[in-house]
């Protein structure tokens, strides 16, 4: 079959709907959880605010549109190389310059949900992933690979997505190890359903923030808050994560959409 043909059929199926398009995006607005930085690092993103310009009334008698305030990684939100000082050199790093070549691919889901529901400290380990590989095939490379956590389920709550206490905040996360055997196979790129790709924990780790670290320093992404993995299999959805073209962009909300097989 023909490049042409192919795309000829995706959308045949794409309007009978034998392939449908899966939302995994959570809604931005002013409730959307952001992340809380250490008292000792620089300044938290602010609050998401929506700013109403018109809508049908004397300041624009015809037409509806807002004005938006809010952070590069907020909500469900793209990382590109820049975001992170290992990847401060790449020139291809920033949102107006990464190969879009790379944004839609096969997406493996590393389903750890029942896990993380009994510890939100769950690290994913090398174990865990060539476990999950024997059952269901080799991650490989030009791939996404995301978390199932099912962290989303407390993405209404600030407090719960969080989950922090004096301790630090206590959410489900790679190992360090995990990270560099994926960019070893040649993933894209790492995706979580917390308020970011690394581990509550991951300040204390080698290296720290290793997703952040050695994920960016690869030229790889991440995505963070992503929802409703539970709709795709563990492998067979292709994943389209495209972040807004922001000149010199670190990072981008964004409308991450997974196509599966219908029903």
């Amino acid at each position: 079959m023909t490049a042409a043909n192919a795309l000829i059929q995706l959308a045949g199926l794409l309007a009978s709907g034998g392939v449908r398009v899966v939302d995994l995006t959570a809604t931005l607005g002013p409730e959307t959880p952001l992340l809380k930085l250490p008292p000792e690092f620089a300044k938290d993103t602010p609050p998401v605010k929506i700013h109403k310009i018109s809508e049908y009334d004397e300041n624009g008698p015809f037409w509806a549109w807002n004005w938006l305030e809010l952070g590069e990684h907020s909500g469900t939100h793209f990382d590109v190389p820049h975001h992170w000082i290992t990847g401060r050199e790449n020139p291809e790093g920033y949102t107006d310059t990464i190969d879009v070549q790379r944004l839609i691919a096969p997406v493996n889901v590393l389903d750890f949900s029942a896990e993380c529901a009994a510890d939100p400290d769950f690290l994913l380990t090398i174990d865990h992933v060539k476990a999950w590989e024997a059952k269901h095939g080799a991650i490989r490379a030009g791939e996404w690979v995301v978390l199932r956590s099912d962290w989303d389920r407390f993405n209404h709550d600030e407090a719960l997505f969080l989950n922090a206490n004096e301790t630090g905040p206590h959410t489900p996360g790679p190992t360090a190890e995990v990270v560099q055997y994926l960019i070893d196979k040649g993933i894209v790129g790492w995706g979580s359903q917390c308020i970011g790709t690394d581990a509550g924990c991951a300040g204390g780790m080698t290296p720290p923030y290793p997703a952040h670290n050695l994920l960016h320093a690869n030229n790889r992404f991440g995505l963070a808050s992503l929802v409703n993995l539970d709709k795709l299999p563990a492998k067979g959805a292709i994943l389209i994560a495209a972040p807004l073209k922001i000149k010199q962009g670190t990072g981008s909300p964004i409308r991450a959409l997974a196509l599966v097989a219908g029903s």
